[in-house]
């Protein structure tokens, strides 16, 4: 049975709040159908200011739901018979009134009123100005869904409307339609359900940036698409993930741990912490910066000549550091390559002390860095007596879910 027959008997209630991301919320409707799933759209008051109903109509196939007292929808309690029909309700976007009025438990409207009416898992997706989504209030009442069991998808950061830079931007529907499939995944998936039961796995992803003066630092092209697909598939394979983030523009998965550093000196920090709490397994996706500036500019550096000298020193090696520790986890690197692919990877496992290594050609053009696909040789050390396994290019959570396989059919070889 492939995802779409699995997700067709899956209800999600897409609630849409006042802001102007909400016309990303028609994309969504589009995307979360595309993944199999039915979709029912209730809209606020102020939402219906930025988009019209009819517009949802047309993109889900229902009725939109707009008012609490409806006396056409199952006798006047329409919020009660929308509140069972739901596997997941999915409040995108989510303004800060209806977070405060959510997390204060108030019930004068349809969406709020379903809100406490619903037994199915919430979502919310903040969309607003930077500085109302940093205000204490704000994250106080965040504080307070969290502590309810709300899942709060992470937004991004960018320019806004307004005009303001900042945290606030809400995720683009691809992102939250496939962390709503991977969230069914979990239960439903057949290959990888279950196979990191119990197990407590830490992932580096993403780029570091090494700081030369208070505005300029050096830096690579990782976008950590490929770290943050592993976290999804290891906690979709049960396991307890803790991400490790360097500075990327992704939402954090959901029900993943996440620490954000920004130098590899931060991220070493994070990993021993990660290893002193206990950690099974560790996988290392990061494109750790390997020197970093002697001596950080406290000022920014003037254009006083043609040329400009830095002295830069060796970083810490991250994963072979993890890999001396006496309690030394299960260990998976990766190996971003142009050339003599398996060459280097193998020279890697054996140097680094790892367990197993993923290596791809960064080289292609539709793979790696910045793509939303990636293909992979995988190689294993000799103690598990396994052969290479090729994956061939898929999208990336598809290749993580490969991986997480490799990594559980290793782990029984030492069972």
């Amino acid at each position: 049975m492939n995802y779409l027959e699995i997700n067709s008997s899956k209800n999600i209630i897409l609630a849409v709040t006042g802001g102007i991301a909400a016309y990303k919320s028609a994309i969504l409707v589009r995307r979360l159908k595309d993944y199999g799933f039915h979709v029912r759209v209730v809209m606020t008051q102020g939402a219906q200011a930025f988009i019209t109903p009819l517009t949802f109509q047309a993109l889900s196939g229902n009725s939109v739901h707009t008012a609490l007292l409806d006396s056409d929808a199952e006798a006047g309690m329409g919020h009660i018979e929308l509140a069972r029909w739901a596997d997941l309700v999915l409040v995108a976007p989510a303004s800060c009134n209806t977070i405060a009025r959510c997390a204060h438990g108030l019930a004068d409207d349809l969406l709020s009123t379903l809100y406490l009416a619903t037994k199915a898992p919430v979502w919310i997706a903040p969309a607003m100005n930077q500085q109302m989504w940093a205000a204490k209030s704000t994250q106080r009442n965040l504080s307070i869904l969290k502590a309810d069991g709300v899942h709060i998808i992470t937004p991004d950061s960018g320019a806004q409307a307004c005009g303001d830079v900042g945290l606030g931007r809400m995720p683009e529907p691809e992102v939250i339609a496939e962390q709503v499939h991977a969230y069914f995944q979990q239960t439903q998936n057949t290959t990888s359900l279950g196979m990191l039961a119990g197990k407590r796995v830490a992932i580096t992803a993403g780029p570091t940036r090494e700081a030369i003066d208070p505005v300029r630092y050096i830096s690579n092209q990782s976008t950590g698409k490929m770290g943050f697909a592993l976290a999804e598939a290891c906690y979709a394979a049960g396991a307890e993930v803790t991400l490790i983030a360097g500075p990327v523009c992704l939402s954090t998965p959901y029900g993943v741990k996440r620490k954000n550093v920004v130098s590899a000196a931060d991220m070493l920090a994070q990993s021993m912490d990660a290893l002193e709490t206990g950690c099974d397994i560790f996988i290392a996706t990061a494109a750790v910066a390997d020197y970093r500036v002697d001596d950080i500019a406290t000022q920014k550096i003037k254009k006083i000549g043609d040329t400009l000298d830095l002295e830069l020193v060796k970083n810490p090696d991250i994963v072979a550091t993890i890999a001396e520790q006496a309690q030394r986890p299960f260990m998976v690197g990766f190996a971003a390559e142009t050339q003599h692919l398996e060459d280097y990877a193998n020279g890697k496992l054996v140097n680094k002390k790892l367990d197993m290594i993923a290596c791809n050609d960064v080289s292609r053009k539709d793979i790696g860095f910045a793509s939303d696909d990636n293909a992979m040789v995988v190689f294993f050390a000799k103690k598990y007596a396994m052969p290479a396994r090729t994956l061939e290019k898929a999208p990336k959570l598809e290749i993580a879910h490969a991986l997480v396989e490799s990594i559980a059919q290793a782990l029984q070889t030492q069972a």
